[in-house]
């Protein structure tokens, strides 16, 4: 069973129901007021996607809206962002455990221009899928087909090819906090084929972001481990990949 979400009732006292009760206020609160200003920041998205072709306006609309979503979780829910190391820039494979929506949200903030690597049911979003296609989001079937790898194979090569990041959660889907299951197999055919250094990234943003309604206050850590080269074995890259990305798993107190 996973650990209980920090900020949670604990204890049975009136203490932990107050919290729980300003927690649940805090969330309805952000809700309204992201998905507010979406309704306004995603047909943006689309709009200034449409009109840009490659160039720089391509890539303000999603800037913005993920800026808007960093901006009302911190100062509504009360959740902090603590980054330990530098996010190098530059075309390189990131590798990040998913534990919430936050840090799926915030691959649009915390690196520039990126390519994310993420569920087909996403694309069928009114608006949002067409605004996150645009902006060269890399869509994939979770059934794993041959098709769809060669798919995601060849959108990760043109990203590449425009200088950008690559982004994926290589676990395949959201996980909750303390599970560390074995990577996709998509990690490594882009590994392989792609040739850029992987650098995973670890957090623990599922104690403060689950999967339940209410959001709590807290920090959630980012640990930025070192490259690794391209052209190691698939052994070896995924054993060094997944211990680096669950390297906070089981550390809050």
């Amino acid at each position: 069973m996973a650990p209980a979400p920090r900020g949670a009732a604990g204890g049975g006292g009136l203490m932990g129901v107050a919290r729980l009760v300003l927690a649940l206020i805090r969330t309805i609160i952000f809700q309204i007021a992201f998905l507010g200003g979406s309704l306004v920041l995603v047909p943006l998205a689309l709009l200034l996607g449409l009109l840009s072709g490659q160039g720089p306006l391509l890539y303000i609309g999603p800037k913005l809206w993920a800026g808007w979503f960093r901006l009302t979780s911190r100062v509504i829910t009360g959740i902090r962002i603590e980054i330990d190391g530098e996010i190098p820039a530059g075309p390189h494979l990131f590798a990040l455990k998913h534990e919430s929506a936050l840090e799926a949200i915030l691959t649009l903030w915390w690196f520039e221009r990126p390519a994310v690597v993420m569920k087909q049911e996403l694309h069928r979003i009114p608006i949002w899928g067409l605004a996150s296609a645009r902006h060269g989001s890399i869509f994939v079937d979770r059934a794993g087909s041959a098709a769809m790898l060669r798919e995601m194979m060849a959108r990760a090569q043109a990203a590449v090819a425009l200088g950008r990041p690559v982004v994926i959660f290589p676990e395949g889907t959201r996980v909750e906090v303390g599970q560390t299951p074995e990577l996709a197999a998509g990690f490594a055919g882009l590994y392989k084929m792609l040739k850029l250094p992987v650098v995973p990234i670890a957090l623990d943003s599922g104690s403060v972001w689950p999967k339940s309604f209410i959001k709590y206050p807290g920090t959630v850590r980012l640990l930025v481990g070192a490259p690794i080269p391209p052209g190691l074995k698939r052994d070896e890259v995924e054993a060094r990949v997944h211990a680096a990305i669950n390297l906070l798993q089981g550390t809050r107190p």
